[in-house]
């Protein structure tokens, strides 16, 4: 038989365990949400391959109705979705990279978020510039040398050459190194525990 006081205790610790049960409760936090993403490894067009890991940490906490509900430093990790690289004569390098985990206060949660792509600048003004100079410098010199006819064989082998150049060299590549910030969305909402 139990005596009052052990009685009472034990309904204390009873009390006091259920208490500690409901502090903890989910939040969802929206689809749509922003995350910054602050990069703790590399990627690039060039050098990435399709499936390598991505790490990273929030940048800025996740906050709902005001409250912290992951702080920021909480790891991140995803995958690079599209790694094409520049090339010689058209396509332009491109990198995709998507996170599919976040760990908050010790528990991993698998989060979807949209594809986030960067995609390397167009070239053709470049292109142009590198083609049209040696054809116009071309065109001086043959102008010079031999009139008008010069001026035309001048202008066809120097634009000839800025081709050769343009055919034999790719366009820009994305590169992104450690410490860089992406903004992604979530595709879906996601449940955290907090206390």
């Amino acid at each position: 038989m139990m005596s009052k006081r052990t009685c009472a205790a034990l309904i204390i610790a009873l009390s006091s365990s259920a208490l500690a049960a409901d502090t903890t409760r989910e939040v969802i936090v929206p689809a749509g949400t922003v995350l910054r993403v602050q990069l703790e490894n590399a990627v690039a067009s060039d050098s990435s391959r399709i499936e390598d890991v991505v790490r990273g940490h929030l940048a800025a906490p996740i906050v709902v109705d005001g409250r912290t509900i992951v702080p920021s430093s909480s790891p991140v990790v995803g995958h690079v979705t599209q790694a094409l690289r520049s090339g010689k004569v058209k396509g332009r390098a491109r990198i995709g990279v998507r996170f599919d985990s976040l760990v908050a206060d010790g528990d991993r949660y698998r989060i979807e978020t949209r594809p986030w792509t960067r995609v390397a600048p167009a070239t053709k003004g470049k292109d142009a510039a590198t083609i049209g100079l040696p054809a116009a410098g071309g065109a001086i010199v043959g102008g010079v040398i031999g009139g008008k006819k010069g001026a035309g064989i001048g202008a066809a082998a120097g634009g000839g050459g800025g081709t050769a150049v343009v055919l034999s060299t790719r366009g820009k590549e994305v590169r992104l190194g450690r410490g860089a910030v992406l903004y992604v969305r979530l595709d879906s909402p996601l449940s955290v525990r907090v206390s």
